[in-house]
């Protein structure tokens, strides 16, 4: 044998030749003796989202039958059956496709179509009407959030845990309507929602559940350091719902500030993201921020130059930001992480070359 990857870990793990916790053994092993970052591949965020085109092959057919099931709804104009059948016929092809073929694509169609079938047949339930008010929507997001953890533990499908958080959001987003007897549809959103300055609920909402899923996204993370395990894809599809919850409501309410003061304080909010990026090994959590970024330098430039040219330029500084740290993000991050004093966890984030 030529040689041998974290790639075959990872495909040992899914076949449920070893257990994920005899993986991470054996890699740990294997780095100690061969170092870190010569036996690593620099691959910081491993994803698989299909194997090949059989597997886009099944998920278009899965999606042609779920559409005609959704038409089925329609057409009855009402009642809960029809989605809780839809429901049970996503986890009964689970059962196949997740459970016994592994496949990825069809997979996450599988979870995405129990979600939203679970969603429906909750609303159809509690009947919420054509306008459904911060109630219902805490109903739906509680019952959401059952049910996936449910599907999660079940299916240990990382991807799940994406539409978790999904249902979390309208939870949290819900529970911040009531407190603020604002009882409307929960995504009728004002233009200052995610404004921390305006005293907006629902922004401290957003906030919150920003902190919970990056805090369950480290927690994923601290489990399987060496990325080899479904714990590292769930992290990953946690901190993708993190990092716009956050980044979004900080950034926002610090730019709105307005002048040098707010552009300051909001470079320096997310220079922060990108520190933090950088320490949990995840391209992910910063690309959040790019737009933000974008803004900044837009607004540094117009001022000073044309329109079209302050487009322009921003186009090729941030792109050149974004190429810079895409390239070198290992070495980058070795240098940051060495900067860095002892902390605690340090040791149990993503191994780091300690020479540069």
């Amino acid at each position: 044998m030529s040689g041998f990857s974290t790639d075959d870990v990872r495909a040992a793990v899914a076949a449920g030749v070893i257990n994920e916790s005899q993986a991470s053994r054996l890699v740990t092993m294997a780095q100690s003796r061969q170092g870190v970052r010569t036996y690593l591949s620099g691959e910081d965020e491993p994803f698989e989202f299909f194997r090949g085109f059989a597997e886009i092959f099944v998920t278009v057919g899965l999606g042609l039958l779920f559409a005609g099931i959704f038409a089925i709804t329609a057409l009855l104009g009402g009642g809960a059956v029809v989605p809780i059948v839809g429901m049970l016929l996503c986890a009964g092809f689970a059962v196949y496709f997740t459970k016994k073929r592994r496949m990825s694509l069809p997979s996450i169609a599988l979870a995405t179509g129990f979600g939203l079938f679970m969603a429906i047949s909750t609303g159809m339930i509690i009947g919420t009407g054509e306008i459904p008010e911060a109630g219902h929507g805490l109903i739906i997001g509680l019952v959401g959030m059952a049910g996936m953890a449910l599907y999660f533990n079940y299916f240990k499908l990382p991807f799940s845990m994406f539409i978790l958080g999904l249902f979390g959001i309208v939870t949290i987003l819900s529970l911040a309507g009531i407190v603020s007897n604002d009882r409307r549809i929960f995504f009728d959103f004002p233009e200052s929602l995610f404004d921390l300055g305006h005293g907006s609920v629902m922004a401290y909402g957003s906030l919150i559940f920003g902190v919970l899923a990056f805090a369950g996204g480290i927690w994923f993370d601290l489990k399987d350091p060496h990325r080899i395990s479904r714990y590292s894809s769930s992290a990953f599809w946690l901190h993708m719902l993190a990092a716009p919850a956050l980044v979004n409501v900080v950034a926002l309410s610090l730019f709105n500030i307005g002048g040098i003061v707010g552009y300051t304080l909001t470079s320096a909010a997310l220079l922060c993201v990108t520190i933090v990026a950088l320490v949990i090994d995840r391209r992910s959590f910063l690309t959040a921020g790019i737009g933000y970024i974008a803004v900044l330098i837009f607004m540094a430039l117009e001022n000073s130059t044309d329109e079209h040219i302050s487009t322009v330029v921003t186009l090729l500084v941030l792109g050149g930001v974004v190429t810079f740290l895409g390239t070198w993000w290992v070495q980058i991050r070795d240098i940051v992480m060495q900067a860095l004093p002892n902390f605690p966890l340090k040791k149990r984030l993503p191994p780091y070359s300690e020479s540069v």
